[in-house]
């Protein structure tokens, strides 16, 4: 398994060492308008977060008896991370509650007073400036147990908030976001960000648009982000919602008249996303006041028995639950493809 950089050379894969692994966990309720998001069990999907951080902390789910998994069958990225832990442990694996409906059990949560934040079509109600803040806070006290950190995400329909927020805050991305779905939802999506947008005006803070259309692992990891790496290097674990919160950051640290250190900060994501027809992430970090370090992996289910997993090779799911860093820190460890196919066939046979 090789590992590409495809925005700069100066880095090519993570850091030396182990990692800590820290899954934000989100509920926006946007994730309950219908067909806007295959991410989880049809009418159950404000719960695949919950699921997904008990899958990867104990290699069980105790909150509903079943992965989550597309309506077509595709098993959440969660298999991959975990295999990749159980090859190549990562130093600790911590959720961070950023607004569940359901607490996961058994598992090192970080809770931090933060509710479900409303569908964004009606107005999402979050006071983003404090989520931000919280996320700042946390970045400043959290205690590395590792080298460095990996923090990914799982936030159903959370590439509609991310495409949401970037457009509010005025970045030319509107058609540059990826999607669990392989044929897109486009006019779902786009009536969600439009009546989202329409809450907004050039009168409000960039504060004040984002409680209205973001969500908030987009904003406490943005926080997060900006305070965290001036003290160690983060890797962000995913595609274009991590690519969001670094557009949010970078957008909110020039109200504040603040510096984000980026030469600390790496996004992996995976081939699916890198390569995805209907998506952009290049042009998304191009609209960043700096250049980013971007890898992704050649990772490929190909050679799989299990034939619902060719559905990731043919573009569906793609990202989500720290997949893309987790296939980098597998190639880091010298974990070969094979290995890991072995590995997630097994947890998979397994539940």
């Amino acid at each position: 398994m090789q590992t590409y950089n495809i925005f700069t050379n100066k880095q090519d894969l993570l850091p030396d060492g182990k990692a800590d692994f820290i899954l934000a966990a989100s509920v926006t309720k946007t994730c309950e308008i219908e067909g806007i998001t295959q991410a989880g069990i049809p009418g159950m999907i404000p719960l695949t977060p919950t699921l997904d951080a008990e899958f990867i902390s104990t290699e069980r789910v105790f909150s509903l008896g079943e992965l989550a998994e597309t309506p077509t069958g595709v098993p959440t990225p969660a298999l991959i991370t975990r295999a990749t832990h159980n090859l190549a442990p990562f130093s600790t694996i911590e959720i961070f509650d950023l607004g569940l409906v359901k607490k996961p059990q058994n598992c090192i949560l970080h809770s931090f007073d933060i509710q479900a934040s409303e569908a964004i079509n009606k107005g999402a109600g979050i006071d983003a400036e404090a989520i931000f803040n919280k996320g700042r806070q946390v970045g400043k006290k959290y205690e590395l147990k590792g080298n460095y950190l990996i923090l990914g995400e799982s936030t159903p329909a959370g590439t509609t908030t991310a495409t949401a927020s970037a457009l509010a805050l005025g970045y030319d991305v509107a058609q540059d976001f990826s999607s669990s779905f392989l044929n897109v939802p486009n006019n779902i999506k786009k009536e969600t960000i439009d009546a989202a947008l329409s809450h907004i005006n050039d009168t409000m803070s960039n504060f004040e648009k984002l409680g209205h259309v973001s969500d908030n692992m987009l904003l406490f990891c943005a926080g997060f982000i900006l305070e965290a790496s001036r003290r160690f290097h983060i890797v962000l674990a995913g595609g274009t919602q991590m690519a969001a919160c670094l557009l949010i950051a970078d957008a909110l640290r020039e109200d504040l008249l603040m510096r984000i250190n980026h030469n600390n900060i790496t996004l992996a994501t995976t081939q699916w996303v890198a390569k995805d027809k209907n998506s952009d992430i290049r042009h998304i970090l191009e609209q960043l006041s700096y250049t980013p370090h971007a890898i992704y992996t050649t990772f490929s289910f190909e050679n799989t028995e299990i034939p619902v997993l060719h559905k990731y090779d043919e573009g569906e799911a793609k990202e989500g639950v720290g997949a893309g860093a987790a296939f980098a820190y597998a190639a880091k460890n010298t974990i070969i493809n094979q290995k890991l196919l072995n590995q997630i066939e097994i947890l998979l046979y397994s539940m």
